[in-house]
């Protein structure tokens, strides 16, 4: 199967991921300013307007960056993305994730997950995930989900220094059994 990096949208009773567009910025941004959204990714200043249009200019390149609204109201709650596609090693990672506070312990992050590893697995067999060593939330939240800590190295993000990130993945034929954490 073709890799499709931004399907028209990706719907479920809780979120409802559509494609990023340079005009969905002020929306998205009116969700990235809150400082606390940030202070355990490897960028803390991504509330910055300078920082994020960078970080937004990333999203928008990827070609895989969704808008993450709430299936209910409509309401911009977030984004993520898929990035990095191999299509030899079958191999794609998500990442580049955050959410308003108001979602935080909620079904939206684990929502947006499965819609996009289910999409994903049309087309790959290991879901990748970079998650800073710092980001306690993110790392117990994809743990939950059946992800597996597979090393740390060094990554950059989109035009910002490289940080220590933890490795994270699940495969295809795990993510299938009957057991698998959604």
């Amino acid at each position: 199967m073709q890799a499709d990096l931004q399907p028209r949208h990706l719907l479920n009773e809780w979120v409802t991921l559509y494609p990023l567009k340079p005009e969905d910025f002020e929306e998205l941004y009116a969700v990235a300013s809150d400082p606390l959204i940030w202070e355990q990714h490897p960028n803390k200043n991504r509330y910055r307007r300078d920082v994020f249009e960078n970080f937004f200019k990333g999203a928008i390149e990827s070609g895989g960056a969704f808008r993450i609204t709430n299936t209910k109201t409509g309401e911009t709650i977030g984004s993520s993305r898929f990035c990095n596609y191999n299509e030899v090693e079958r191999t794609i990672e998500i990442g580049y994730t955050f959410y308003a506070r108001s979602c935080w312990g909620k079904p939206y992050n684990r929502s947006a997950k499965a819609l996009m590893i289910n999409h994903a697995f049309g087309f790959a067999d290991v879901v990748i995930f970079h998650i800073g060593a710092g980001n306690i939330r993110s790392q117990k939240a994809i743990e939950k989900i059946g992800a597996v800590k597979t090393g740390e190295e060094s990554h950059q993000y989109f035009g910002e220094a490289p940080t220590l990130n933890f490795n994270y993945s699940i495969l295809k034929t795990d993510w299938e059994s009957p057991s698998a954490g959604l």
